[in-house]
């Protein structure tokens, strides 16, 4: 599942496992993993992947791991390992600017936790990534930064709001990045760019130390190269003493005493042909891999947007409350849009939403979720659409853009449910389509079982797009 690039005249892995444990073991020297990033990321500017590369620091953090290997020091399992995230997470003295003009030149004075963790267990953070202004808007769209394209192809959208996240990864300029997650902002950029991606159960993992959008229900969680990639980086992100790559299987039948619940024509309707097909697909081979797929009949659903904005919508606006009256016109159209949105729901209705909220795990848990272990839809009920057909006006034809794309990743960030995604196959454009898998919370080790056994069984992730058109 590993391909290769080449640095001078030594073969850089691409997968994250691959290049941590020769890392690791000392076959690659950091000094040239990073170099072979730095120089992926320089290759490919049309991407418009990444915001800023801080080279000199970088290239630093290599030689000094490569010193520490050479004196019998390893640092931890991601030992020289070079990784990128999304312009939202703090280092301290560093930039963060959180995709927006408002906090352009925002240099925090501490470290967020995740980046601290990785970087102690010996990544090495090579720089900022591509995001939604703000991290709202689901297409890779920013008013100030410009569009982030998709690896596999250009116009297409690259999904967001951890746009960067995803296309870095699939594009294989680094081999792991950390998003966030506030309605399916870490899964769509990953399965709509080719990757796997993992939104944690909610609070599983620490909030601080990152740009703050719905203090209820931001999620931070990793994108990677498989979910193998996704339960190394958890186990070191969580430092909860589980390790979750443990868990995984390697062989035929991993999947042995797992019931996964498909749910209901009724529930996937709508799906696109081609969607429906790879879907079936993936419900067969996780069924080969010893699952037991089950018919699940998933409660209503259809109040459940209307409950994630009045609960996410209103905690946005207060976050905004100063700057968007004293600078609206420094906020993109869209954005701007939104934040009023949410200004305007009252204490009463954000009240309801939060029981109606209550009532909705409930219903999950002792619905599908009692029945099942894992629950399987796609990712998005259509192919990944061109940006030229989502990305229109601020307004009603946008919100009801933004509906369509995060249709089914939105509830369970509102749930606070745990989910990956994977791809399940390339539609008749070569664009990738992906599935999602849901848990109940603290379900991450199953899920990345599943994802494992289902991405060795299919190869999707051995697959490479052609960059050429971004060089």
């Amino acid at each position: 599942m590993t391909g290769e690039v080449l640095c001078g005249d030594r073969a850089i892995a691409d997968d994250l496992v691959a290049l941590s444990e020769a890392l690791v073991a000392g076959r690659v020297r950091a000094v040239d993993a990073v170099e072979a990033a730095l120089a992926r990321a320089r290759a490919v500017p049309g991407l418009n992947a990444v915001v800023e590369l801080d080279e000199a620091g970088a290239l630093a953090q290599a030689h000094a791991c490569d010193r520490e290997h050479a004196q019998g020091h390893v640092r931890g399992p991601l030992h020289g390992l070079p990784l990128a995230h999304k312009d939202m997470f703090y280092r301290a003295g560093a930039l963060t600017e959180a995709g927006s003009r408002i906090w352009r030149g925002h240099r925090p004075d501490h470290t967020s936790p995740l980046v601290a963790r990785l970087e102690k267990a010996g990544a090495i953070t090579i720089g900022r990534l591509h995001m939604a202004e703000f991290a709202l808007g689901p297409t890779g769209h920013n008013a100030h930064l410009g569009r982030c394209g998709n690896p596999w192809h250009g116009p297409a959208i690259s999904g967001g709001s951890s746009s960067g996240s995803g296309a870095a990864v699939g594009a294989r300029i680094v081999t792991g990045a950390l998003g966030s997650d506030t309605g399916g902002s870490i899964r769509l950029p990953a399965g709509i760019c080719g990757v796997a991606g993992l939104k944690p159960t909610n609070g599983l993992l620490p909030a601080a130390g990152m740009m703050p959008l719905s203090h209820t229900l931001d999620t931070a969680g990793p994108i990677a190269t498989s979910s193998r990639a996704l339960a190394r980086l958890l186990t070191v992100l969580a430092a909860n003493d589980t390790d979750y790559e443990a868990a995984l299987g390697c062989g035929t039948n991993d999947l042995n005493g797992l019931t996964i619940g498909l749910p209901d024509r009724h529930f996937l309707q709508d799906l696109a042909p081609q969607v429906a097909a790879a879907l079936d697909a993936a419900a067969g081979l996780l069924a080969s891999a010893g699952a037991r797929v089950r018919t699940v009949t998933m409660p209503d659903q259809a109040d459940h947007a209307r409950i994630a904005a009045e609960i996410w919508a209103p905690e946005a606006a207060r976050v905004h409350q100063r700057t968007l009256a004293a600078r609206p016109d420094d906020y993109g159209e869209q954005v701007r849009n939104r934040l009023l949105d949410g200004a305007r729901v009252d204490a009463d209705t954000y009240a309801a939403a939060l029981l109606a909220r209550d009532a909705a795990r409930a219903a999950m848990l002792g619905g599908p979720l009692a029945e099942a272990d894992l629950l399987l839809t796609p990712l998005m009920r259509k192919p990944v659409p061109l940006a030229a057909t989502v990305e229109t006006a601020a307004g009603p034809a946008m919100q009801a853009m933004i509906a369509e794309i995060s249709a089914l990743t939105r509830p369970i960030s509102m749930l606070g449910f745990p989910a990956l995604a994977t791809p399940m196959g390339f539609d008749a454009r070569g664009l990738p389509l992906a599935l999602q898998l849901i848990g109940a919370p603290l379900a991450e080790a199953t899920l990345l079982r599943a994802g494992d056994a289902h991405e060795r069984a299919t190869g999707f992730l051995a697959r490479r797009p052609d960059l050429s058109p971004f060089a």
